[in-house]
């Protein structure tokens, strides 16, 4: 089997493209050629920016491909490109869409396939609630071999996952941990949350790949076990070795002093998240998760603890969130005055 990655070495992806090759597929990545150190052995790499259309087009010419799979696409606009680019050119396409699409608030407790997509908090959901309806529309009228995955928070050695982070330098929280400085938590810490390891993701994804009988079909593919905040943060702190200081502070609280947070926090984490996996059993049959987290972030910790060039601390992390603390016991202190 042929495949195509657009992407392919990102914080998912990279848990998908070793599988790939191992399961003996011919995979090529199209991407810039900027993180070649998660580019599996096996892999080819067709370099090209996927942003310039004609570039992609000249860079694919005489390829055709049974499975493209398009990692990086968050606009209609650039599905509509891979449209045009494909139709015809494939057997499959998959799409990667999020779970935080789903409904929000959600209105039952287990997340299933057709739990309705809507979340008027965040953009970048939104987003991609258009792509999925462009997609599908092509789908049911051209036939387009359409296939929608919608992953929820996925991770790997490469990210310290939590409810309030720096995404760009997340070894910040394990520092702030050893150091003793206090980890802000949303809401109450209470929210039961689903995080799914990479590999994990992986075993559900490839079983999808060249799968006649998802075309047409939305998955999500996520782990079964749910933790809430608190339990995720106390598990970094057993894996960094140190007992996290933990302050809850409430999800619009924190969106007013960081509002590029707001989408992430109040359309996403400050709700819980449990999905029911039915679906993907279904498709994939034997596909269970078996990180649990526990496992899988100390694994993480040990990755960053080898490479210690990527133990970045973001100062101005640290700086907003100590104003945020100091805001939130204000203001704690205050209410409690008046009682």
């Amino acid at each position: 089997m042929k495949v195509l990655f657009i992407g392919g070495t990102g914080l998912i992806s990279s848990g998908v493209s070793p599988l790939v090759v191992e399961k003996g597929m011919e995979l090529f990545l199209l991407n810039r050629g900027q993180r070649r150190e998660f580019v599996p052995e096996g892999a080819k790499e067709i370099v090209a920016d996927v942003k310039n259309a004609r570039a992609v087009a000249h860079a694919l010419k005489g390829h055709a491909f049974d499975v493209v799979v398009d990692w990086i696409a968050y606009r209609p606009d650039q599905v509509e490109a891979d449209i045009a680019l494909f139709g015809g050119r494939t057997g499959q396409y998959i799409f990667i869409s999020s779970a935080s699409a789903y409904q929000k608030p959600p209105t039952h407790h287990l997340i299933t396939e057709s739990t309705p997509l809507a979340n008027p908090y965040w953009q970048y959901s939104r987003d991609k609630i258009a792509c999925e309806d462009r997609l599908m529309r092509e789908y049911r009228e051209n036939g387009f071999p359409l296939t929608i995955v919608r992953p929820n928070f996925t991770y790997g050695v490469t990210t310290i996952p939590a409810g309030f982070m720096s995404w760009n330098h997340p070894w910040t929280l394990v520092d702030r941990m050893r150091r003793g400085r206090q980890i802000i938590v949303p809401g109450d810490g209470t929210a039961l949350f689903t995080l799914t390891h990479n590999t994990d993701f992986a075993k559900g994804f490839v079983g999808l790949m060249g799968n006649v009988r998802a075309a047409g079909h939305a998955f999500h593919i996520t782990s079964d076990e749910a933790l809430s905040w608190d339990q995720v943060t106390r598990a970094i702190g057993r894996a960094a070795g140190a007992k996290p200081d933990i302050v809850h502070v409430a999800s619009d609280f924190i969106a007013a002093f960081s509002p590029s947070d707001r989408g992430s926090l109040v359309g996403d984490k400050a709700n819980c998240a449990i999905f029911d996996t039915t679906k993907i059993k279904s498709f994939v049959p034997g596909f269970t998760a078996t990180v649990p987290f526990a496992a899988g972030i100390m694994e993480s910790v040990r990755w960053f603890e080898k490479h210690p060039e990527r133990c970045t601390v973001d100062d101005a992390f640290n700086a907003l969130s100590e104003r945020i603390i100091a805001a939130n016991q204000t203001g704690l202190a205050l209410a409690t005055m008046k009682t």
